[in-house]
């Protein structure tokens, strides 16, 4: 992946952030998780830091729990 990928990464993982509300945070986090992990550049993780610690603390403030791996995998109808 390209520099200019990893900069997309973070600039979604950053909407996620500012878009999340208590309905949308599992899914936002989870979706950010799937991003850091994709990305190439050491750099560009270590600013997805801030905005990682956000969306966990926002997690844990709206007191979303984790969906099981099963719900997770079911495909949507």
């Amino acid at each position: 992946m390209t520099r200019d990928g990893d900069r997309e990464k973070l600039a979604e993982i950053r909407r996620l952030y500012f878009e999340a509300t208590p309905s949308t945070i599992l899914d936002a986090f989870d979706r950010a998780i799937d991003l850091v992990k994709a990305m190439t550049s050491e750099a560009e993780r270590e600013r997805a830091t801030v905005y990682m610690q956000g969306l966990a603390e926002m997690r844990k403030e709206f007191g979303a729990r984790a969906k099981p791996a099963a719900a997770r995998q079911r495909p949507k109808r």
